[in-house]
């Protein structure tokens, strides 16, 4: 075929396409690039991500105090001796641990602790009125507001409250104990007849 026969090509597209890679040289160099930086990457940053203890920021939950809170007991027993009078929570013991937070603020309506004006209604209806209303719940105050505590407690809880808002009321006195006294009958009614 002579010159003259031979296509002129003007454009550029019609020129036969080729590729980046000419060499094998250059095709090692490119497999190198595509697949084994990549992976050495992501192992780098795996290791040291993974390399270091990094507690989350504000975290403590390996200290010493925070695993002894998730492993202590769930629940206590307490046994007291109900015919121990000094075994027994005082008027203000109870006031302080239960019912202070609605009495000392007046909270959700509760009479304020020392209001001469919102407690003589209630002081004049009686101590087994005010005695019942704290152990069975009143209005937004649940049974014993909340508490547990023995019903001679929440006795003296009511009359050291009633008696700081004007009220003068005795100190309730507890009562005998059931089984002494059904014991006490027992031994009577089996004693012999003088």
């Amino acid at each position: 075929m002579s010159d003259a026969h031979k296509p002129v090509i003007n454009d550029p597209h019609d020129m036969p396409h080729e590729g980046p890679i000419k060499t094998p040289k250059q095709l090692v160099w490119a497999v190198v690039f595509a697949f084994v930086i990549p992976i050495v990457a992501i192992v780098l940053l795996v290791t040291y991500v993974t390399g270091f203890n990094k507690p989350g920021a504000g975290t403590d939950v390996l200290a010493a105090e925070a695993v002894a809170r998730r492993i202590q007991p769930v629940g206590t027993i307490e046994i007291r001796d109900l015919t121990d009078v000094a075994a027994m929570k005082t008027g203000e013991q109870v006031y302080t641990a239960q019912c202070a937070a609605c009495h000392g603020t007046g909270a959700a309506g509760a009479p304020k602790f020392g209001d001469a004006g919102a407690w003589s209604a209630r002081i004049a209806a009686g101590y087994a009125a005010l005695l019942k209303a704290a152990v069975e719940g009143k209005g937004n105050m649940g049974p014993q507001g909340g508490g547990d505590f023995t019903d001679f407690e929440i006795g003296r809880a009511v009359v050291y409250m009633a008696n700081h808002a004007g009220g003068n009321l005795p100190e309730p006195k507890m009562a005998a104990a059931a089984g002494g006294a059904a014991a006490s009958d027992a031994d009577a009614a089996s004693a012999p007849a003088k």
